[in-house]
């Protein structure tokens, strides 16, 4: 198939409009479509536009390509085919004006044409073969052919401007001869030489009349050539900005929620400078054509547009988007920001090294705005001007430019929000659902002056507290901020209802970051049905959450809502099972019901670890065992673990003293799984250098075996209610066991005691059985404490 059927193929979109933007006057789409296939048996590729050689042949294509459209206009006949052929005529009319002079321009549009075609076309075809584009590849491409282009038309000026000097010497001559006709002797010569004046005004007058048509069309072409690579220029840089760096904005964001984030600008900053260079050569070709245009004006055709106009405010438009873009920043405040609390973060401007900036490097403000307050700057509205709703400190500095890097930025490493300014809350809502963001301003000039920018760019969303208890709650309206945010938004819209798979999609992405596995499909099913408990499907990934029922309802009989209980899992996990729940030794989200499931069909003393539901940051440990009165097997759950217990003991350390726990669900040796995470015990008959013996803290259940030397049962008490009041019984359907730390002391000749003594005995000597010794009876427990 011919290149260009296989253009014809190609989707509607973003490819049809970059073929638009290639053809143009110089070149109409409608003599690619009916002379397709004899173009492309030209030998296009193998002409140097740039070697005279070549002109002979270049205008031998040029005649025969007039030639066929001419010929193509004649076979339209009737008035419904008037407009066509009237087209075609003129085309072939505008080719021979435009080229006729250098037909190698005729070459160079034409392999610009083909080569946008076969790029095209390629990025198509290996797309749908599967091939994941190389964006950097193709990027550095179009770069790269805008630089050519840039070139070419810098080329195509000076031979203008060449030309224009040879035509103002020529007009000068010809005010010469003007003036000497104007000035004739008297004398029998007179005759002769005005016959010779007035030949050669008659012949500089056709010169002067060829070379400024030669001018027209030359400022023509040019003009025609700058409007393409203008409209190349601004797809290219479309891709970059609207794209590209969008794409690292929207990244840098979800990062705010824990999402893996490559951080690198150099890649973007690259691609900036180089369309910076290329605009900003485009202006200066631009104000030189101006400036040509001004001194030799030249009617231009009643039928042919003026360009340059447009092309001025084109290519400056270019420059401001780019500018006013790349004011970007690199490292984000915190978005739960506590007053008082000292913060970070880093702007910069991408382009600041190109457009030399940094030879006066601006000053940049930050500020703390509100939501009103960023609608109304997205608006243009100059009332914002000034606005703030706090006091930010030590917010002001000025870029730095980093020759090494070639990077123009600043960071602010030491500002503290001193004070917060809240506007009215709507209905239910929070003072953590309020959203604020901090605002970089700053103003600079290019090109010595002749352009001034005033930038500026808006932090994420920040969720301002006062206090350490309000953190949960304001990380809650960040995650959905971040999560859910649309391209484009009105701040700080974000939709009030999500699908559940959306929603775990942002759990999961925070939970990994911050204890560094994912929850499992099990685990988000369980969720599920926490989220909705009356709700019964298999797939609950299209059900839809709210925000109420997120962070603002309550779970089903409990005080917590349902991202308070996850914040506070997701804490105690980091802070203290991290190994465990990396190794998959914490089952974690399952419920009562399903682990009893699990657990009754193992042996005895096998036991799973999950996260407790009716506490917060609470995690228990299920076994099945017989109970010790009926020798009934059952499933028991020791009373949930929260943070402040494992800062005494480890997890690891606590089921390592509990024989009873043998088995890690579903059949791995205890040891073999928490060995590496227990403790190395406290040697007693070594003293410490202040002389004091040491000691260890000893976890045991109440009534059941302890391990070790003196291990307690339920035999052990003669008061059989205190046993009872830790162990469960059938009456009572409770089988959540209480369980107590020992202290572990060494053996004492001279006593007789029980070597394990539990805490609250120890604590409260009203808790103790009438046969437990009184510790004050001991002289060496003085020296214990």
């Amino acid at each position: 198939m011919s290149l260009w059927g296989r253009v014809q193929q190609l989707p509607p979109g973003g490819a049809h409009q970059q073929m638009r933007n290639v053809y143009g006057t110089h070149f109409p789409m409608e003599v690619r479509h009916y002379f397709a296939e004899w173009i492309e048996q030209q030998e296009w590729q193998n002409i140097d536009e740039d070697d005279p050689k070549y002109e002979e042949y270049a205008k031998q294509l040029l005649e025969q390509l007039t030639m066929k459209i001419e010929e193509k206009a004649a076979e339209f006949a009737g008035s419904d085919m008037y407009p066509i052929k009237l087209k075609l005529n003129e085309i072939a009319s505008t080719f021979r004006e435009m080229y006729g002079p250098n037909p190698l321009n005729l070459v160079q549009v034409v392999k610009k044409c083909l080569t946008m075609e076969s790029s095209l076309v390629h990025l198509h075809e290996s797309g749908q073969s599967g091939g994941q584009q190389d964006t950097a590849r193709i990027l550095g491409q179009q770069l790269e052919q805008l630089t050519k282009y840039t070139q070419d038309t810098d080329k195509d000026l000076r031979e203008l401007q060449n030309k224009q000097e040879q035509f103002i010497i020529h007009y000068q001559e010809s005010v010469r001869i003007n003036t000497q006709l104007s000035n004739i002797p008297a004398g029998p010569q007179r005759q002769e030489m005005e016959i010779r004046l007035r030949n050669e005004k008659k012949k500089i007058e056709i010169d002067l009349s060829r070379m400024a048509q030669e001018l027209l069309n030359l400022r023509i072409a040019l003009a025609d050539k700058h409007e393409a690579t203008f409209k190349q220029l601004q797809q290219v840089q479309n891709k970059v900005l609207e794209e590209e760096l969008i794409k690292w904005k929207r990244h840098q964001q979800l990062a705010g929620n824990g999402a893996p984030f490559d951080c690198n600008l150099d890649q973007l900053q690259s691609w900036c400078e180089s369309l910076a260079d290329i605009i900003w050569s485009n202006r200066q070709q631009i104000k030189q054509v101006e400036s040509l245009r001004a001194h030799l004006p030249i009617d231009i055709p009643p039928h042919v547009p003026d360009l340059l106009p447009n092309l001025n405010t084109t290519i400056t438009g270019l420059l401001s988007s780019l500018v006013t873009s790349t004011f970007i920043i690199e490292k984000q405040p915190p978005q739960v920001l506590k007053t008082q609390a000292r913060f970070q973060s880093n702007v910069r401007l991408l382009v600041g090294g190109n457009l030399n900036v940094h030879m006066n490097p601006p000053a940049v403000k930050a500020s703390i705005i509100n939501e009103e307050q960023a609608k109304a700057l997205l608006r243009n509205d100059s009332n914002i001007s000034g606005e703030n709703s706090g006091e930010i400190l030590n917010s002001q500095g000025t870029m730095e430019y980093n020759q090494a890097t070639q990077q123009l930025s600043i960071a602010f490493r030491n500002m503290s929000l001193r004070r917060i300014k809240r506007a009215d809350r709507r209905g239910t809502e929070a003072v953590t659902e309020e959203k604020f963001s901090i605002l970089f301003q700053s103003s600079f000039t290019v090109g010595a002056g002749e352009l001034v920018f005033k930038v500026w760019t808006l932090s994420l969303p920040v969720a301002v507290i006062v206090h350490g208890n309000q953190e949960c709650n304001a990380m809650a309206t960040v995650l959905w901020d971040n999560a859910f945010a649309e391209p484009g938004r009105i701040p700080f819209a974000v939709p009030e209802k999500v699908k559940y798979s959306q929603l775990t999609q942002m759990i999961n992405t925070k939970f990994t970051s911050q204890t560094g596995s994912p929850i499992t499909p099990e685990g988000f099913h369980y969720l599920a049905q926490k989220l909705l408990p009356g709700v019964h499907v298999d797939d609950y990934s299209n059900q839809l959450i709210s925000w109420s029922q997120f962070n603002k309802e309550q779970v089903p009989t409990k005080a917590f809502t349902f991202w308070e209980w996850i914040y506070n899992i997701i804490k105690l996990t980091k802070e203290y099972l991290k190994g465990p729940w990396n190794d998959n030794l914490v089952l974690g989200f399952v419920s009562r019901e399903r682990a009893a499931e699990l657990l009754m069909q193992q042996k005895c003393g096998t036991f799973l670890l999950r996260f407790s539901e009716g506490s917060l940051g609470g995690v228990t440990i299920a076994w099945v065992a017989d109970d010790p009165q009926t020798s009934e097997k059952k499933v028991w759950n020791l009373a949930p673990f929260a943070a402040k217990d494992f800062a005494i003991r480890s997890l690891a350390d606590r089921i390592s003293d509990l024989p009873t726990l043998s088995t890690l669900f579903p059949n791995i040796p205890k040891l073999d799984c928490f060995g590496k995470y227990c403790s190395n015990p406290t040697n007693a008959s070594e003293l410490t250098n202040e002389g004091y013996v040491g000691l260890d803290l000893r976890a045991v259940i109440p009534g059941w075996p302890a391990g070790a030397e003196g291990m307690l049962d339920p035999q052990a008490y003669d008061n059989p209610s205190s046993v009872q009041s830790h162990i469960p019984t059938d009456d009572h359907n409770i089988d959540e066991v209480q369980m107590d730390d020992m202290l572990s002391f060494g053996d004492y000749d001279q006593d007789t005691f029980i070597n394990n003594v539990t805490m609250n005995q120890i604590l409260n000597n009203n808790a103790m059985s009438p046969h437990t010794p009184n510790l004050g009876n001991f002289p060496n427990f003085q020296n214990l404490n």
